[in-house]
C-alpha cells in the first residue's frame, strides 16, 4: 500500500523518473509538423499561408472526350479515345460474321475465330506472338458475332507501334496452314459438344430464337459451325470468303488511351498498300442482303433430367424463349426498346438478390415473385443495324410448360399497356447507371468505339446517351411496343415439349387483349 502512495505522490509532484517522461511530452517537444496547431487560429474556409496555389486540371466542355475519326486513302476507318493510363486497348472490327455466310459454307467465322492470332507471314506461331505482347505487357483476344468479328489487344502504351504492326499481319497475313486448320477442327468441334453439354440452356436457345425469327437469312444463319461442315472448311473455302469481306473499307482500327496522331501513322505505315495473304482481288461477291423477320418456332426435344448430376442436381426444366421484331440500333426507336427490356428485367430465382439484380423489375415482381416453380425468367434485347428482337426466357417443370408460356405471353400484353411513371424512371435510371458503369472499362470503351464508327463512321458520347434515355416518355414506350406486338412471334423451345402449345395458340394469345392462351378440352390425358 505505501509503494502505491509513494509512486501516485511522485506522479503528482513530476519528480524523480517521472520527470523526464513529463518533459517528453511537454510544449517544448512540440511536432511543428502535426496537424492543426501550427494554424491554430485560421478557419478551414481559408487558404494557408505559404502555401502554393493548387492549379488543377480543366475541361472545356465535352472536347476532351471527343472520339476522332480519320479515314485513310484505301477506306480503312480509324477511331480513337483518349483515356488516362499506361496501358491502351487497340483493334481492328471487321463488317464479317455469320450473317454474311448465305454463299458460303456454314461456320467460317467461327473457324477464323479461333484460328486468330495464329502463325502470320512475320511470326512463325502463336507462341512467338504472345511472347511479343509479353514484351508490353499485353494479351490478345478474338470475338466473331453475327455481323461483326472483332481482333484486339490491350498492351502498354508505348508498344502502339509494335501492337498495330502485329494486328495488321494477323488480320492480313495469316498462313492457315493445316495443322492450324485441323487442330481448329477439333476445338469446334469441342466447342459443339460443350454447347449440347451444357447446363446453362442460353447460348443454345439465342441459337434457336434467331433461327426461328429470321429463317435461312442473315442473322439467322447459324452462328456455330454445323457438324457436318467441320471436315469442310479448309484454307482454300477460308481464302475465298476473306477476299470478300477482308476489306479496308469494312475495316476500323479502334484504340482508347491512345494519341489519334500516332495511331493513323501506325495505321498508315502497317495497313497501307499492303498485300494480304489472299491476293489483291477486289471484293466481287459481298451480300449485302437485308433482315427478313419471318417469325417461326424452332423445338428442340431433349432428355434434361441429368444435365448436372451431383449430390444437388438442377431438376429436370423445359426452356421456352418467346421473341418479337423490336427495331435496328440506328432507329429512335432503340433508346425507348432498351428502356422497355430493362423495365421488363428479370432473372434467375436464385440470383435477384437485390435492386442491381431485377427485384424491382417486371418479371421479378409478376412473375418470380408469384410463381414460385419459375425458375427463370429473363428479358434479352438483341439489335443489329437492321433489325432488332426483344425476348422471354422462361424455365419451369415440364409439366407446367403451358401455364408458363401463358404467362409469358401475357406480359408481352401488358408491355402494350399503361406504364407507370415510378418504374419507367427507375428503369431509365438502372439503363443510364449501366451504362456509365461499363464505360469506366477500357475494353468495353474500345468495343462501343469500335462498333459505332464500323455502323455510323460516328460515335454518340455517354452525355448524348444519357440525354436520349432521360427523354423516354411513357407514351415512347407504349408505342414501340404496341408496335412490335403487331408482328408474328418467334419461338424456341428446349428440353421435354409434351405439353408445350401450338404456335397458332401461341400467336393467337399474343394477338388478344389479355394474352391467353385458347383453352383446349381432350378426352383422355
Amino acid at each position: 500500500m505505501a509503494a502505491v502512495v509513494l509512486v501516485a505522490t511522485r506522479l503528482l509532484r513530476g519528480s524523480g523518473c517521472w520527470s523526464g517522461s513529463r518533459l517528453r511530452f511537454g510544449p517544448s517537444a512540440y511536432r511543428r509538423f502535426s496537424s492543426g496547431g501550427a494554424y491554430a487560429n485560421i478557419p478551414l474556409s481559408s487558404p494557408l499561408p505559404g502555401v502554393p496555389k493548387p492549379v488543377f486540371a480543366s475541361v472545356d466542355g465535352q472536347e476532351k472526350f471527343e472520339t476522332k475519326v480519320t479515314t485513310l486513302d484505301n477506306g480503312l476507318h480509324v477511331a480513337s479515345q483518349n483515356k488516362f493510363g499506361q496501358f491502351c486497348t487497340v483493334g481492328i472490327l471487321i463488317n464479317s460474321g455469320s450473317r454474311y455466310e448465305a454463299k458460303y459454307l456454314s461456320g467460317i467465322a467461327h473457324f477464323l475465330e479461333k484460328l486468330a492470332f495464329s502463325s502470320t507471314a512475320r511470326f512463325d506461331s502463336k507462341d512467338e506472338i504472345l511472347l511479343t505482347l509479353e514484351k508490353h505487357g499485353g494479351i490478345c483476344d478474338c470475338q466473331t458475332s453475327r455481323d461483326t468479328t472483332m481482333y484486339a489487344v490491350s498492351a502498354d502504351s508505348k508498344g502502339l507501334d509494335t501492337v498495330v504492326g502485329l494486328l495488321a499481319d494477323v488480320v492480313l497475313q495469316p498462313r492457315l496452314t493445316d495443322e492450324e486448320v485441323e487442330m481448329t477442327r477439333m476445338a469446334v468441334q469441342f466447342e459443339l459438344e460443350d454447347l449440347n453439354l451444357r447446363p446453362d440452356p442460353e447460348p443454345l436457345l439465342t441459337e434457336m430464337i434467331h433461327e426461328a425469327a429470321y429463317r435461312e437469312n442473315t442473322v439467322g444463319l447459324h452462328r456455330f459451325c454445323p457438324t457436318e461442315n467441320i471436315a469442310k472448311i479448309n484454307r482454300e473455302v477460308l481464302h475465298s470468303y476473306l477476299r470478300n469481306y477482308y476489306t479496308p473499307d469494312r475495316m476500323v482500327l479502334a484504340g482508347v488511351g491512345v494519341e489519334h496522331e500516332h495511331l493513323v501513322d501506325c495505321a498508315q505505315k502497317y495497313l497501307l498498300g499492303v498485300q494480304p495473304a489472299w491476293g489483291s482481288a477486289e471484293a466481287v461477291d459481298v451480300d449485302r442482303s437485308v433482315a427478313q423477320y419471318t417469325g417461326g418456332i424452332a423445338k428442340l426435344e431433349r432428355d434434361m433430367s441429368n444435365v448436372s448430376l451431383g449430390p444437388t442436381p438442377i431438376p429436370e426444366l423445359t426452356h421456352i424463349m418467346v421473341g418479337l421484331e423490336s427495331c435496328s440500333f440506328l432507329e429512335e426507336d432503340f433508346i425507348p426498346f432498351a428502356v422497355l427490356n430493362m423495365m421488363m428485367g428479370g432473372g434467375g430465382s436464385f440470383s435477384a438478390g437485390g435492386p442491381g439484380k431485377g427485384m424491382f423489375s417486371r418479371l421479378y415482381l409478376n412473375v418470380l415473385n408469384r410463381h414460385h416453380w419459375m425458375y427463370n425468367a429473363t428479358s434479352y434485347h438483341h439489335s443489329y443495324e437492321d433489325t432488332g428482337l426483344l425476348c422471354i426466357h422462361a424455365s419451369a417443370d415440364p409439366r407446367q410448360v403451358r401455364e408458363m408460356v401463358e404467362i409469358i405471353t401475357k406480359e408481352f400484353i401488358l408491355m402494350g399497356g399503361t406504364v407507370d411513371t415510378v418504374e419507367l424512371e427507375r428503369a431509365k435510371t438502372q439503363l443510364t447507371s449501366m451504362l456509365m458503369m461499363n464505360l469506366e472499362s477500357r475494353p468495353v470503351i474500345f468495343e462501343d468505339v469500335g462498333r459505332q464508327v464500323l455502323a455510323t463512321r460516328s460515335r454518340k458520347l455517354p452525355h448524348e446517351l444519357c440525354t436520349l434515355i432521360r427523354n423516354v416518355k411513357p407514351e415512347d414506350v407504349k408505342r414501340v411496343a404496341s408496335k412490335m406486338l403487331r408482328g408474328k412471334p418467334a419461338v424456341a423451345a428446349l428440353g421435354d415439349l409434351t405439353d408445350l402449345p401450338t404456335y397458332e395458340h401461341i400467336q393467337t394469345a399474343l394477338s388478344s387483349k389479355d394474352g391467353r392462351l385458347p383453352r383446349t378440352y381432350r378426352l383422355f390425358r
